[in-house]
């Protein structure tokens, strides 16, 4: 499946000069994006758009053709993949909507679109697809109208409005991608598919997704199990209400599957399942850039009293439990912090807290051996320098080699944000967000530990 991450040649069956319409917004996206390799058009109306020639099919076109977007009316799609066929190519990407989320005659159409698939060993992606986006490679074959930035979370999405969704979102947290797929109906290429290629990809650190059905539940959990035990995998599976699984089933037209049996394969599998956007986005950025949280014991280190009761709270709710600090720790605390601190945990330093007294109390948590994993609160007091929190935070990470979150309770302070997310720890603006990431992290570690695995290489999230 490398080809559809890693083409040397793209043909766009359906291109248009006409602005704003979806084969154009594909050009915009192979062209804007700077896609090294070479592009085709294909149009029988055109005999040129932008000064690149235009083909009447794609078996015109003048070299081999790795990948073929297809964005033309369903009743065409067919025929145009006889042609695919005929060419010799052996990837597509079908955005073209209108087959089985569509009623009978649509999925008549969709079985006739495999077949013809079958028959020329052609694998796809779709149909109702958004598109394939490959970051690393400036390759945007997609009709999004923004792209992501390149990183180490590979995902996929049954729906392609989560896509566009996900997109903006992480564009706004700073967070990346190795591969971006919208797999629609999943006619061809399917979950299982992408979880196993995607677990053997350098580039993937961690494999996210957003689900709604799955036509192959045997094999997505045998790909589950085996990608697994390479990679970290966070899936947020819609459909858990009766009405939800409706909804999906009308949606994506297939149907939603036994919840309770997606929760005992995930629960078996090591998959951490995310109930939101925001918990799949923040353990993923947490299980592709911090190391596993082996054992229990975290310690919540905060300049503000009430944050730190609701990450203690949050914490208790998922079965994340704080450390009973030592007396050796406690009195490493004590000596620089002012009589009045919690002396417990969570470590409530006060809210006059400098940035000397984060950099002391995080260097005697970071050295603490009862500390397993590190949560940094800090909320905007007078004595607050968020930068300079922001690089204790990091260095602490990288002397203790502990899984370490932030939360700038709050706030908005790109620089500082910007200056952890660098450096692949999560930064999130309330506290429950930040004791979700940790909790990912412990749960990947029972997972490995369970299966003896915690001395097996994991990916390198340098």
């Amino acid at each position: 499946m490398d080809i559809f991450f890693r083409p040397k040649s793209v043909a766009v069956i359906g291109a248009t000069p006409s602005s704003g319409k979806i084969g154009n917004i594909i050009i915009e996206n192979l062209l804007g994006e700077g896609y090294k390799g070479k592009i085709y058009f294909v149009n029988p109306n055109y005999k040129e758009i932008l000064g690149i020639p235009c083909y009447s099919s794609v078996i015109d076109c003048p070299g081999p053709v790795d990948m073929a977007v297809i964005v033309v009316p369903a009743l065409l799609v067919p025929d145009v993949m006889e042609q695919v066929g005929k060419k010799g190519t052996k990837a597509a990407t079908v955005i073209s909507a209108g087959f089985s989320e569509g009623g009978e005659e649509g999925k008549e159409r969709e079985k006739a679109l495999s077949e013809i698939a079958d028959r020329y060993g052609i694998r796809f992606v779709g149909p109702n697809s958004l598109g394939v986006i490959s970051p690393h490679y400036n390759l945007n074959a997609s009709f999004a109208r923004a792209s992501p930035m390149a990183g180490p979370i590979a995902f996929f999405s049954q729906s392609g409005a989560f896509c566009t969704a996900a997109i903006e979102y992480s564009l706004g947290e700073m967070f990346g991608f190795s591969a971006f797929v919208s797999s629609g109906n999943k006619a061809n290429i399917d979950d299982a598919d992408l979880v196993t290629y995607f677990a053997k990809d350098a580039k993937s650190k961690c494999i996210a997704a957003y689900m709604e059905s799955t036509r192959r539940g045997k094999d997505l959990f045998k790909a589950l199990d085996k990608a697994s035990k390479k990679k970290p995998i966070v899936i947020l599976k819609a459909g858990r209400s009766k009405r939800g699984a409706k909804a999906a089933s009308s949606h994506t037209g297939a149907l939603a599957g036994s919840d309770a049996s997606f929760d005992a394969v995930f629960k078996q599998t090591g998959v951490y399942r995310a109930k939101t956007m925001f918990e799949l986005f923040d353990a993923a950025q947490a299980l592709a850039h911090q190391p596993p949280m082996v054992e229990d014991g975290i310690a919540i280190v905060t300049n503000a009293g009430g944050m730190g009761v609701i990450a203690t709270d949050c914490a208790e709710d998922l079965g994340l439990e704080l450390s009973e600090l030592s007396k050796t720790t406690l009195d490493e605390i004590g000596k620089v912090c002012p009589p009045t601190w919690s002396w417990g945990n969570p470590v409530d330093i006060i809210g006059d807290a400098d940035t000397a007294r984060y950099a002391n109390v995080l260097k005697a948590v970071g050295q603490a051996p009862e500390v397993k994993g590190i949560m940094v609160i800090a909320a905007r007091q007078a004595a607050t320098n968020l930068y300079e929190i922001a690089k204790w935070i990091a260095i602490t990470a990288k002397l203790s080699g502990k899984p370490t979150v932030a939360c700038f309770a709050g706030i908005e302070n790109p620089e500082s944000e910007n200056f952890l997310d660098s450096r692949g720890i999560p930064v999130m603006p309330v506290p429950e967000r930040a004791v979700t990431a940790l909790h990912a992290l412990r749960v990947r570690g029972k997972y490995l530990s369970t299966k003896g695995l915690l001395d097996t290489p994991q990916p390198n999230r340098s």
